[in-house]
């Protein structure tokens, strides 16, 4: 694949996640916290996180590995297909049983359960679309998977809407009600998905093969413990406020750092995109011995001009976009906020080299390195929530991600031996020179409308970009079929 292509699919990815996820995020899911409060909302956004932590049970590190398998053995479909169909709904089982003891162990309540339950169910759906996307992705079906990649959101905006801005439950929305949306999204998506797969595998049945699934897990569980690892040091925080707080304030304290966790989240699915095609690409390239630097530098290139662009703005307008989307707690979310948004650009840089390391299949390396994370991470937590609350943990999570992004770097550039001359240094620094400075100063002085603000700054930060050819046009041209 060449860098226009590369970068062609990249923006069909990121224009159907614009279109979506930003109003799924920032219109529903704001509405939903504004209409239940922060109470009601942080202990969902902390129990969504406690779910979130068991979610290998769920995977087993198999859609990783899966999606580097069928792309470099695109022949192994149908006969993986039908087997580990299988073997994810066996995992599914052993998740609730997993998920619900552990949840029990700590002391979980009956309201606790009842929202655990189809959280969980929930969990099982996402990660078997995730797993059928794999198949799409590895096929290098890009543009048949940036749809399948925002239809649940889509769904789920429609189904919330409905229920949000009309009658129609007559009664009080509730966060109840928000994960039965969920349910039946995933539901919708999942099944889509799965027609989708079995269109280009033309299995004929599901297959029980125990040694199959023996052999696909013992491969898998490099990638397994990869993805515990990361979901721990990404997902801990929200649960830990909640558990080392006083009940008074733990849950108000976890929805104020949902507040700010939430843009977050919305930005990062950004970088997350460039990974979804950059894995199955990397596996296939390293493969075939081909050279992996120029997609390097155009994946660098993109994720560092999107992650400073969006942390610039965000941080100069703090203030506002805060008070745009929610109604209450607004100076202590904007102090997480301003702490949290800059993990963009950490995180930014770990989708990129992670990645590829992945791809290289370099995992012990990248399980060592997620080790240090939780080190960092649960020192950090241990040692500020219980003083600084919400602050604190944002700032567990911004060492966190700074310490790994700068490990897999380094590793990165070490085992595959990427030039440095891949890494467009002078074209960031002046890229940054023009950008902080111009937004900041931007900012000063303006007054008007926020959203207005938002726009005027990320045009002049493209057309930087454009000027410093950090983002070249010549990239933005052509089609390539599947």
């Amino acid at each position: 694949m060449k860098q226009k292509d590369f970068v062609f699919n990249i923006a069909i990815l990121i224009f159907l996640n614009l279109l979506v996820k930003p109003f799924w995020i920032l219109g529903v899911d704001v509405a939903v916290q504004n209409r239940v409060g922060a109470a009601a909302y942080g202990l969902y956004f902390a129990i969504f996180n406690f779910t979130y932590l068991f979610n290998v049970v769920l995977d087993m590190g198999v859609t990783n590995f899966n999606n580097r398998n069928i792309a470099q053995h695109t022949h192994l479909l149908a006969k993986h297909l039908s087997g580990i169909i299988v073997l994810k709904l066996l995992l599914g089982l052993v998740y609730l049983l997993v998920t619900f003891g552990v949840a029990l162990a700590i002391g979980y309540d009956s309201l606790h359960l009842k929202l655990l339950f189809w959280m969980a169910i929930n969990q099982f759906l996402n990660a078997f679309i995730l797993y059928l996307r794999s198949n799409v992705s590895a096929l290098l079906m890009f543009k048949t998977d940036s749809v399948l990649s925002v239809l649940d959101r889509l769904m789920m905006i429609v189904i919330c809407g409905v229920m949000l801005w009309t009658d129609v439950l007559g009664t009080p929305f509730t966060i109840e009600h928000f994960i039965y949306a969920q349910t039946a999204a995933y539901t919708f998506s999942a099944a889509v998905a799965l027609a989708v797969v079995l269109s280009k595998s033309h299995i004929q049945r599901l297959h029980w093969d125990r040694p199959f699934f023996l052999m696909i897990l013992k491969k898998s569980f490099p990638f397994a413990l990869l993805y515990l690892l990361m979901a721990f040091y990404n997902r801990i925080d929200a649960v830990m406020i909640e558990r080392l707080l006083p009940d008074g304030i733990a849950a108000t304290e976890a929805g104020i750092y949902a507040t700010a966790f939430r843009l977050l989240d919305a930005l990062v699915m950004i970088a997350y995109l460039f990974s979804v095609i950059l894995l199955p690409l990397f596996s296939k390239m390293l493969k075939d011995l081909e050279y992996i630097g120029e997609i390097v530098r155009s994946a660098f290139s993109l994720l560092f001009f999107f992650s400073v662009t969006a942390v610039t703005v965000l941080l100069f307008f703090r203030t506002p976009v805060i008070e745009l989307f929610y109604d209450e707690h607004i100076t202590e979310s904007v102090a997480v906020f301003s702490i949290l948004i800059p993990c963009i650009i950490p995180i930014s840089m770990t989708y990129l080299f992670g990645t590829l390391l992945t791809a290289n299949g370099s995992m012990r390396l990248l399980n060592l390195s997620a080790v240090v994370g939780i080190v960092v991470n649960l020192l950090v937590n241990f040692i500020l929530i219980p003083r600084y609350h919400a602050c604190g943990a944002a700032v567990a999570s911004l060492s966190t991600q700074t310490v790994m992004a700068g490990i897999q770097t380094v590793i990165a550039f070490r085992i595959i031996s990427i030039p440095l001359k891949e890494i467009p240094f002078l074209k960031c620094l002046l890229f940054l020179a023009i950008v902080v400075p111009g937004v900041g100063l931007f900012a000063h002085y303006f007054h008007g409308s926020v959203v207005v603000a938002l726009v005027i700054s990320g045009l002049f930060a493209c057309l930087v970009g454009f000027a410093t050819r950090l983002v070249p046009l010549k990239f933005w041209a052509g089609w390539r079929s599947e």
